[in-house]
């Protein structure tokens, strides 16, 4: 909620007790910001509103494209789901960089930060 970040700490593999944004994969026939929202409620049993598209992630080496959104909680109430072994809001001065799980979390979280001070928030892409 304002300025801070909500985390979950994985309680599965890869990279089990890292924290993690709350993300995942698509279900069938799933738009991808109903997913967005499923995986913050699945993950952080969080409710939340997509303020917009903040970055696009072309991973080849995975097989991936992670879509990633800004985001804000529609209410306080959050909790760890079955994936999460804990959740928690994070000023931007407490997060817990060398325990993050994987560089897309830095991106993101460095994007979003990036945006913030410039107020440009129009969408980035990233190669890795």
């Amino acid at each position: 909620m304002g300025d801070q970040f909500l985390l979950c700490r994985r309680a599965i593999e890869p990279r089990r007790g890292f924290w993690t944004m709350p993300a995942g994969y698509l279900e069938l026939n799933e738009a991808t910001q109903a997913g967005a929202m499923r995986e913050a409620w699945e993950e952080a049993r969080a409710r939340i509103t997509i303020d917009g598209l903040l970055a696009i992630y072309d991973v080849p080496r995975l097989s991936q494209v992670q879509i990633l959104y800004r985001a804000h909680l529609t209410a306080p109430e959050f909790a760890p789901g079955e994936e999460s072994l804990e959740v928690r809001l994070f000023g931007w001065a407490e997060i817990p960089w060398p325990e993050l799980a994987f560089p897309s979390v830095h991106w993101a979280l460095n994007r979003f930060h990036d945006s913030t001070a410039t107020g440009d928030f129009s969408p980035r892409g990233h190669i890795a």
